[in-house]
């Protein structure tokens, strides 16, 4: 399965796409936003064996990985994966690509999929402080439906370090 907008393809995760997603986690894990999220291993072969695991487990119904495509190359990756609610969305995106748009083109022709699958209210997690990620679930219909503590990693003294979560939803 394909979705085109008119810029982008979506697809499936294949196995193949590992070198474009450790390229992608390798410039996530150096931005800023960095500390928001849990450490992404770029080992190779940890990165090809995840990789596989999507593809594997790839089109539903508990999970949905898609590949975003600019031309041949891999941008970024969205995934559904099901809760007891319904589906959370995840999203990453090469930070070589963000400001142009592609997170919420691709987001916007995906939440249409997913609705025509019947998902009627999809949940995303952020960071309050991550700005770029909280306009662009605002603009795709998500509210913030409340906050939460979140660590993902610990200070140099074995600490956790927490920042505030936010907890989304939209209905479709």
């Amino acid at each position: 399965m394909r979705i085109h907008t008119d810029r982008l393809i979506m697809r499936p995760v294949q196995e193949g796409d590992w070198p474009d997603i450790q390229r992608i986690w390798e410039g996530v894990n150096a931005s800023p936003y960095a500390r928001f999220d849990r450490p992404h291993n770029t080992d190779s072969t940890d990165v090809q064996g995840r990789i596989a695991r999507w593809a594997a487990a790839g089109q539903g119904p508990d999970h949905f990985f898609f590949a975003v495509c600019l031309c041949k190359t891999v941008i970024g990756y969205i995934a559904f994966n099901r809760r007891p609610i319904g589906y959370e969305v995840g999203y990453c995106f090469d930070p070589a690509y963000h400001g142009k748009g592609y997170a919420s083109e691709s987001l916007s022709a995906l939440m249409r999929l997913m609705q025509n699958r019947g998902v009627r209210k999809p949940t995303a997690g952020t960071a309050v402080e991550n700005m770029p990620s909280v306009r662009l679930l605002t603009s795709l219909g998500f509210v913030l439906t409340g906050t939460e503590p979140v660590s993902f990693y610990a200070d140099e003294a074995g600490r956790p370090v927490f920042f505030e979560g936010g907890v989304f939803e939209a209905v479709l």
